[in-house]
């Protein structure tokens, strides 16, 4: 079973933490992989590390430690990450809130404002901006975000978000695909992104799914339990997260039934069929509104 990309297992200041979703202090044993594991929380059963390692140590993953060699492996794989990141925002109906955003733009004569929280390397918002959106990105890993900023020439931060004080109301949408995984403080990102999207505006969450059925199946060596993801979600206990921070959770879409390489071809073609039909799929992309109008 191939696994992520991800930093090797160091040993770093850690702490212990509460529940990042119902604040819960009671865990028990989840997940045993090579080096680290994971609890889950009793009272809502979220699985994340605890105790988990402080967020500078965080910062300084993804900056000095390996930032060179996420950026390699982003670049190496771009064409495929964007073609995927392509269908499941197109699952989710990202196509339908794009054209009636850009339909209400055209009447105001300004384009829809997107931010995309994690943008790595840029493709995505550079394809999207090429549609017709205003773009911006946050991205902590600096050799990514300069690759964006000077290969792109697009609007990408390396604060993490809370600390662009973007102002209230900025955003149409909000992407973060395979980011809110990876943060200490997955509750604060979602609060912010509930401020700074404008009534009505969505939010498009992507990270693996710990419900699906690799995860089930795999459970320690399933190829999303890896040192860099601090938490590791359900559609429940996303949605619960999503759905505390004032947001409406309008779709939810799963997909990966097996990975490539596990069984022969028409095998994975019906598992993969069937987790998107169910909803057992491997990763989930959750689609979330902001109320109002």
């Amino acid at each position: 079973m191939i696994k992520t990309f991800s930093t090797p297992v160091i040993s770093e200041e850690k702490k212990s933490v509460p529940c990042a979703v119902c604040g819960g202090a009671l865990f028990r044993g989840a997940l045993s992989c090579e080096g680290f594991s994971y609890v889950r929380c009793k009272r809502c059963g979220l699985v994340q590390m605890n105790p988990q390692p402080l967020e500078k140590e965080i910062r300084r993953r993804y900056d000095t430690r390996t930032g060179e060699e996420y950026l390699s492996y982003e670049l190496a794989n771009e064409k495929s990450f964007l073609a995927l990141a392509l269908l499941a925002l197109k699952d989710a109906g990202f196509d339908k809130i794009e054209s009636e955003l850009t339909a209400a733009s055209n009447l105001l004569a300004k384009p829809p404002r997107l931010l995309d929280i994690g943008c790595a390397t840029g493709s995505l918002l550079a394809h999207l901006r090429e549609r017709g959106w205003e773009t911006t990105g946050v991205e902590i890993s600096g050799p990514q975000a300069e690759y964006g900023r000077r290969q792109r020439n697009l609007d990408v931060r390396s604060l993490p978000l809370e600390e662009n004080r973007f102002p209230t109301d900025a955003f149409n949408v909000v992407l973060a695909s395979h980011l809110i995984e990876h943060l200490n403080a997955p509750a604060a990102l979602v609060a912010e992104v509930h401020r700074i999207l404008a009534p009505g505006g969505r939010f498009f969450v992507t990270t693996p799914n710990i419900s699906g059925f690799q995860a089930r199946l795999f459970r320690g060596r399933w190829r999303s339990a890896i040192f860099d993801h601090l938490y590791l979600f359900s559609v429940k206990t996303l949605s619960r997260l999503l759905e505390e921070k004032g947001f409406i959770i309008e779709r939810i879409s799963t997909w990966g039934g097996l990975a490539a390489g596990l069984a022969p071809a028409p095998v994975k073609r019906f598992f993969d069929k069937a987790a998107k039909r169910f909803g057992f799929g491997d990763v989930m992309i959750i689609r979330a509104r902001r109320e109002g109008t």
